[in-house]
């Protein structure tokens, strides 16, 4: 599924197309509806750089075995291993 972001949102919030991203995968982390490595595709980062990002907002970093297990299944899902 794509999402669209209308350029009136993106002048609105006076944020880049990437810069929502990062936000919704930070937002979506934060609340626990994806894991770090979900969160970091979705930002467009790697997950170091992800948790730099989360570190600089103070978001503590949650990662057990259960979303070691759900990033693995992503990994594969997108042919990455």
């Amino acid at each position: 599924m794509e999402i669209v972001i209308p350029d009136e949102i993106l002048q609105a919030t006076h944020m880049s197309a990437e810069e929502v991203k990062q936000e919704l995968a930070v937002l979506l982390f934060q609340k626990d509806k994806i894991t770090i490595g979900q969160a970091s595709w979705l930002a467009g980062m790697s997950q170091l750089q992800f948790q730099h990002l989360l570190a600089s907002r103070k978001i503590p970093v949650h990662y057990d075995v259960a979303e070691f297990e759900a990033d693995l299944r992503t990994l594969r899902e997108m042919g990455k291993i």
